[in-house]
């Protein structure tokens, strides 16, 4: 077995990374080793050389790759290289001395409250089981902040109707609990009659809650399409996809007084850091706020 293939089945089996993740892996590692054998005629990956990854860097750049791209693949050797070290393959990590190029930090893209409102409020879904999954989709996205990743594996079992919360699978297996109202637990329920009846459940052994009109688990394209058609319906914005309703959901919670440390465990980030990018918005409404009511404020 190869050093790359090892290293998928450390992540996929004892890390169980997200398959998409494991994907992105993948093919980052698969492109540095083409990339090794065209420009050096090496195979050995354990015979890099912190040039070779300049480099490669250099490569994706004039490849017209965006900063945040390339630190991706970056972290994707780091975390390769660390693995081979850590198994006593090698004892120079070649990553180590790498500088990165500078990310440009972006805002975090949402739709606003009134466009909310008209997706759920206007917007016609239809009243069979893919207009109604549908909907339900933009719900609980909206409602909880979830990745999609994590609403694709919510199962039935994950919905806890007495205790209004859903338990979420998120990154590094890490459990979180989500409350959610009794709407869109009525909602839930409501879809899960319409899916028991459109598909023989005594027959199925899926338990995902989200199925394709296949009664097959969904997908991540599906989702985003699900997504980007009906948010085309009330924003022009550019990102039209499930993280702008994980974006409108953190950032309405604090313009409306959530606290930041609430917001973060229910994002299930790692860390406050990733979490205070959302005061950017709050601090724009506050000063547009005291520059109206403050007698010195223009």
């Amino acid at each position: 077995m190869n050093r790359i293939q090892s290293f998928l089945n450390y992540i996929r089996y004892e890390r169980q990374y997200a398959q998409h993740t494991i994907q992105a892996y993948t093919t980052d590692l698969n492109q540095f080793q083409t990339f090794l054998n065209l420009q050096y005629d090496i195979d050995d990956l354990e015979t890099v050389q912190p040039p070779f990854i300049r480099s490669w860097m250099i490569q994706l750049m004039n490849d017209k790759c965006i900063a945040s791209t390339i630190h991706r693949k970056i972290s994707t050797l780091q975390s390769f290289y660390k693995f081979l070290q850590q198994n006593g393959i090698i004892i120079d990590n070649p990553t180590e001395s790498v500088i990165l190029p500078k990310k440009v930090k972006s805002k975090p893209k949402y739709i606003n409250e009134q466009q909310l409102d008209q997706l759920f409020g206007h917007i016609e879904f239809g009243d069979d089981y893919k207009g109604i999954r549908d909907r339900l989709i933009l719900d609980v996205l909206y409602s909880t902040g979830m990745r999609k990743g994590e609403l694709i594996n919510l199962e039935i079992s994950d919905i806890y109707f007495n205790q209004l919360v859903i338990s979420v699978l998120g990154k590094g297996s890490k459990e979180r609990l989500i409350p959610i109202n009794w709407t869109l637990a009525n909602s839930i329920k409501e879809y899960l009659i319409i899916r028991n009846k459109n598909f023989n459940i005594e027959n199925t052994k899926n338990d995902s809650l989200f199925l394709t009109q296949k009664g097959k688990t969904l997908y991540p394209k599906a989702v985003y399409n699900i997504v980007n058609k009906y948010l085309s319906q009330v924003t022009t914005a550019e990102n039209k996809n499930p993280h702008a309703l994980r974006h409108s959901f953190a950032t309405h919670l604090l313009a409306n007084g959530a606290d930041l440390k609430a917001i973060q465990d229910l994002l299930g980030h790692s860390s406050l850091a990733a979490t205070q990018m959302y005061t950017h918005n709050s601090l724009k409404k506050l000063k547009s706020t005291y520059k109206k009511a403050h007698p010195k404020g223009e």
